[in-house]
């Protein structure tokens, strides 16, 4: 049976995976790798222009709840950036969504480091508080105010809890964020110009803008360390110049936010539904796929604006490599969570700068 457990990474293209993590590790608390791997990407020649191209990756997270960032480097080939400034309603992941114990003492934190902040601090149509800040690599990040945490550390940011995604439809892209990855609920849809885009590329414009959560709760053995999710969806209307997409004529690897992924449980039934929806997985490992030190079997779907939602099913995650304990979540009960002592364990591997 389908079951999503929540998002578990957002995938970010970079030129030097060892500089971006240090960025990621020191602002947005993302010190603790799950799998840090060199390998061929044999399995996703659909989107590298049908050659098997080498890279390094990382997966990161912060213990205190929330998805990871999967930093991803390209080594046999040169990462290549947007030929053109990437603008609100672009076909394609606009921006990660981090979570924040408390967004007005981390915007001073940032602007004291004299990061790149873009706008300043406001609220979102349902008053949450949220601002904008871009990394080395041009991507932007939304800072988002959370009161869902799995542990309480010395970052006043958490992970990965969503994205804002470009799309030329709302409703048809509904069939997937809505339908299959059950987001189904409206927290708003409100069409203008909002004061808390206008700082964004491309945010002076009319745009109509979605923000989907779930209505069901979470299960399964990483539900509570990812916590709740939000996908914001964003459409341009009547844009001067015609949205395009983030990738167009690019692979998938190159620079910028190169995919959402879903821990998920069921992956046959999941295949089957989207297969009956219309958006049949385009890569699919078939089993058990090792990624260094973990494993698990993962699988690609297109958006209706061709944006990569990558689905894992995770088979094996390593708690202390030192030890040679490893935790193969096949064996557990598939709606049971991890216990979080055995998780904070993971805090073992923790890379401090």
């Amino acid at each position: 049976m389908k079951n999503i457990c929540g998002i578990q990474q957002i995938g970010t293209g970079i030129p030097d995976v060892e500089k971006a993590w240090e960025w990621y590790r020191k602002n947005f608390g993302m010190d603790i790798p799950v799998f840090k791997e060199s390998a061929e990407a044999a399995l996703m020649t659909p989107y590298t222009g049908g050659k098997v191209h080498a890279r390094t990756a990382v997966l990161a997270i912060n213990l205190q709840g929330g998805g990871g960032m999967e930093i991803w480097q390209y080594t046999s080939r040169k990462t290549e950036p947007c030929s053109f400034e990437v603008k609100l309603g672009d076909y394609g992941i606009f921006t990660s969504r981090i979570k924040c114990l408390d967004a007005e003492k981390q915007l001073s934190n940032y602007k004291a480091k004299g990061l790149n902040i873009l706008g300043r601090l406001n609220t979102d149509p349902s008053g949450n508080k949220h601002f904008f800040v871009k990394d080395p690599y041009n991507m932007i990040h939304q800072v988002v105010e959370s009161k869902n945490w799995f542990t309480k550390g010395k970052h006043l940011t958490g992970g990965v809890s969503g994205a804002m995604i470009g799309v030329s439809n709302i409703e048809n892209s509904l069939k997937v964020y809505q339908d299959i990855l059950e987001y189904d609920v409206v927290v708003y849809d409100k069409t203008g110009r909002f004061e808390d885009l206008k700082a964004l590329p491309g945010g002076d414009v009319e745009l109509r803008r979605v923000l989907l959560k779930r209505s069901k709760k979470s299960v399964g053995g990483f539900s509570e360390m990812l916590g709740e999710g939000a996908i914001e969806l964003i459409q341009a209307i009547n844009r001067e110049n015609a949205p395009k997409k983030i990738f167009e004529n690019r692979y998938w690897g190159d620079m910028g936010f190169i995919h959402l992924c879903f821990d998920i449980q069921g992956m046959a039934d999941l295949k089957k539904e989207c297969e009956e929806k219309g958006f049949p997985f385009t890569v699919d490992s078939s089993n058990s796929f090792d990624m260094g030190e973990a494993s698990g079997h993962f699988s690609y779907i297109e958006d209706p604006d061709g944006t990569l939602i990558e689905f894992v099913e995770t088979h094996k995650i390593p708690i202390l490599k030192k030890l040679n304990w490893y935790l193969d979540v096949r064996k557990r009960d598939p709606k049971k969570p991890i216990p979080k002592w055995m998780l904070k364990a993971l805090a073992i591997s923790r890379v401090r700068d």
